[in-house]
């Protein structure tokens, strides 16, 4: 197939969350003998923060973010392509984007939902939301994660059809490497400062290293700046991708706290559970709904109800533990949640929605 991709970032993680996602997904389609595109729009300082060059598997297109451009885009794309994506989340021209491709006659449109949380809350309570009427245009919905409560409520606005492409591991990407001074620490965390983030950070990193304050911790990810802090917490700022192995691989336990629309949704394991996994990392995870789908808490993943669980858990936590545990979740990701995994699924979703 030939696939035209709009979205926020393919080469660049800065203020991209979905970065690893688009990478994972788009290799492992190239590696299946599949032609993507990937058309990103030069916004939010993003180029000059590349982490990665253009990737021999994907041809990038960046772009000046007008109406005419856009127009002018979508509608080349649009020319021999087979399937043609656009994403939530690009950034800019967001709208514009969605009705474009919606109103396109020819290849098969797919709405690629990265945040389908903030998207779902928009439509359903604003009426008057551009994208609320687009959603039955498009062909398929995919989302990055959310099961059956989010792809219920898609239905319930005139989807055709809405499945979930889970986060994965590339483990060409991701794998174990040698420990990295830098990192050093009992448990380290990064993600950027959110809004319906921070309270969960609050209550699960920073409460944590409050009361385990012998235990040494490592926070990482843009916006942090200014943010108290206590002693025994260390912060980084941004992380490239490049050094997501070696932090991962190198404190005694990682961190995933869940965005909260995240959790009240489940079944949406962010990309640095993978990543983690697929270093061989101990991960101590807050609760949702699904964890068991992707990795069995108490052998392969430790799980926390609160930052009072996860200052236990550090406590109790030895480093032959650490190490099992890590082991265990590395297995498993690669013997069933890989990319490779899910382009395969993804291939036998859309040959059903060409058929």
């Amino acid at each position: 197939m030939r696939i035209a991709w709009f979205g926020s970032s393919l080469v660049s993680s800065y203020w991209n969350g979905a970065a690893t996602y688009y990478r994972g997904v788009v290799r492992a389609l190239a590696e299946r003998g599949h032609d993507v595109t990937f058309y990103e729009p030069d916004a939010y300082e993003r180029q000059a923060h590349r982490d990665i060059d253009d990737p021999p598997w994907a041809q990038v297109v960046v772009w000046h973010p007008t109406e005419e451009r856009a127009r002018e885009l979508v509608r080349s794309a649009s020319v021999g392509a087979d399937l043609i994506v656009k994403a939530s989340g690009v950034g800019v021209l967001d709208a514009e984007l969605e009705a474009l491709v919606a109103n396109l006659d020819g290849p098969v449109r797919v709405f690629w939902d990265v945040d389908a949380p903030a998207t779902l809350a928009s439509v359903e309570t604003d009426p008057r939301d551009p994208f609320r009427g687009l959603v039955p245009a498009f062909d398929l919905v995919l989302t990055y994660g959310g099961g059956d409560p989010v792809v219920e409520r898609y239905l319930a606005l005139g989807a055709r059809e809405c499945v979930p492409v889970y986060n994965a591991l590339d483990p060409e990407t991701h794998h174990p490497v040698p420990p990295n001074p830098r990192f050093e620490c009992d448990l380290a965390f990064v993600g950027n400062r959110l809004p319906d983030r921070e309270t969960r950070v609050d209550d699960f990193f920073l409460a944590a290293a409050g009361l385990a304050r012998d235990r040494s911790f490592l926070l990482g990810g843009a916006g942090w700046e200014g943010k108290p802090l206590p002693p025994n917490v260390r912060y980084l700022g941004h992380v490239s991708t490049n050094d997501h192995n070696a932090l991962n691989a190198t404190p005694l336990a990682v961190l995933n706290v869940t965005r909260e629309s995240m959790v009240e949704n489940g079944w949406s394991p962010p990309t640095r559970v993978f990543e983690a996994a697929g270093a061989g990392a101990c991960l101590i995870t807050d609760a949702w709904d699904g964890i068991d789908l992707f990795l069995e808490p108490g052998t392969e993943v430790l799980v926390a109800e609160d930052g009072a669980d996860v200052a236990d858990l550090l406590r109790c936590l030895a480093p032959d533990t650490a190490e099992k545990v890590g082991t265990a979740a590395r297995e498993r990701v690669l013997r069933e949640h890989t990319y490779a995994h899910r382009a395969e699924e993804l291939e036998a979703i859309l040959g059903a929605v060409r058929a």
